[in-house]
C-alpha cells in the first residue's frame, strides 16, 4: 500500500468528537461551550481520514462546496475554499505593521502550514520557527492539504514538534521580531494558549518593538472572552500597544474571526499602530508554488480595525493604540 493508504488503515480508530458531528452525510460543528444553540454544517461527499493523535481526534473529509476540510476534536480548522482569509490576515496584519522589517519569527500552533505559507512571502524573514504540539496535524496536512503545507518546504522554516508554551519559555529574552499564535479555540489542548503565563513568556521572548498576534475568537459570540484577553494583554504589554481586528471567513462560527495584536515599545518608546500598514503587501517569491494574495491588501488591513458599534464599545476600554513609526 501507499504511504497514504497505510496511514489511513492504521488510524481508523475511535474518533468520537468528530463522528458525533456527522449525520446523514452532513458534518455539523456543535459546541455547547463555545457557540451554544448554533452549528455550522457542511455536506460531506467522502471521509478521507479519521484518526486520533496523542492530543485530539483528527478527521479530513471532502465537502460538496468547500473542498477538503480539516476537523480537530469536532471543530472546523480550515477548508480549502476559505482558509486564505484567516491565514493571510493573522500573518500580514503584524508583519506589515511592524516598524522594522521582520527577520526572526515564531509561529505557535499552525500545524496545517498556512501561516508559514504567508510568512515566507516576506523576503526579509531569515529564520522562521514553528512550535506545534501535535505532529499528527502536520502529517495530515502534508498528506491532504498541499496548498497550505507548502509552507513547510521553505528552507528558512525550522519545525519543532513540542509544547509551544515551553518552547517560548525556553527562548532567550528578546529572541523574536514577531510571534504569531495560530491556536484553536480555548478548550482542550489549546486552552493554556489563552492564559496569562503564556502571554508573559511571549512578552519576554519578543525584541523591543516586537509584535504578537493571536487568534482572537468571534466578537458576535465571545465578547467577554475577548475583553478578558485584551485586558490581560494591556497589563502585560505596558508601554506598548494593544489592538483588535477581524476578518470574515464563512466556515468559522458566525462567519467571523478576530485577532488580538500587541507590541512592545522600541527603545525610543515608539509602538506599532496595527491599523496602519507601513509596508506594501508581500509578493510571492519567484519560482515558488505560492498563489497570489486573495484576501489581504492595504485597504483591508486598515478596515480590519474598524469595528461595528457594539464591538467597538466592548473592546475600546482595553485598546491601547500605537504611536506609529
Amino acid at each position: 500500500m501507499s504511504q497514504r493508504e497505510n496511514m489511513i488503515a492504521a488510524e481508523q480508530t475511535s474518533n468520537d468528537a468528530c463522528v458525533d458531528g456527522t449525520m446523514n452525510g452532513w458534518f455539523s460543528e456543535i459546541s455547547d461551550e463555545m457557540w451554544p444553540g448554533q452549528a455550522m454544517s457542511l455536506k460531506m461527499t467522502e471521509v478521507l481520514y479519521k484518526g486520533k493523535s496523542d492530543f485530539q481526534d483528527v478527521m479530513v473529509f471532502q465537502s460538496q462546496s468547500y473542498g477538503k476540510v480539516l476537523i480537530l476534536d469536532g471543530v472546523i480548522q480550515c477548508t480549502e475554499r476559505d482558509e486564505f482569509s484567516y491565514q493571510e490576515m493573522i500573518a500580514h496584519l503584524p508583519l506589515c505593521s511592524i516598524h522594522d522589517p521582520p527577520k526572526k519569527v515564531l509561529v505557535v500552533g499552525g500545524g496545517d502550514g498556512g501561516v508559514l505559507r504567508e510568512i515566507i512571502r516576506h523576503p526579509t524573514v531569515e529564520h522562521l520557527d514553528i512550535a506545534e504540539i501535535d505532529g499528527k496535524v502536520i502529517e495530515v496536512s502534508k498528506m491532504f492539504f498541499p496548498g497550505m503545507s507548502c509552507g513547510f518546504d521553505d528552507p528558512r522554516v525550522h519545525v519543532n514538534v513540542c509544547d509551544g508554551i515551553k518552547f517560548v519559555g525556553d527562548a532567550p529574552e528578546g529572541s523574536y521580531d514577531a510571534i504569531i499564535v495560530d491556536s484553536s479555540d480555548p478548550v482542550g489542548p489549546a486552552s493554556v494558549l489563552f492564559e496569562k503565563p503564556f502571554f508573559e513568556k511571549i512578552h519576554r521572548a519578543l525584541k523591543p518593538g516586537g509584535v504578537l498576534t493571536t487568534q482572537g475568537e468571534c466578537i458576535w459570540l465571545h465578547a467577554e472572552l475577548i475583553k478578558d484577553v485584551l485586558e490581560m494583554c494591556k497589563g502585560i504589554f505596558v508601554g506598548g500597544s494593544v489592538q483588535y481586528g477581524y476578518c470574515s471567513i464563512p466556515t468559522y462560527p458566525s462567519g467571523q474571526i478576530g485577532f488580538v495584536m500587541c507590541s512592545k515599545p522600541t527603545a525610543a518608546g515608539k509602538t506599532v499602530d496595527f491599523s496602519k500598514p507601513v509596508r506594501l503587501p508581500p509578493v510571492a517569491p519567484a519560482n515558488t508554488k505560492l498563489p497570489p494574495l486573495r484576501y489581504y491588501n492595504s485597504a483591508i488591513h486598515e478596515a480590519a480595525s474598524v469595528l461595528p458599534e457594539f464591538a467597538r464599545a466592548a473592546v475600546e476600554p482595553y485598546v491601547v493604540k500605537g504611536t506609529g513609526p
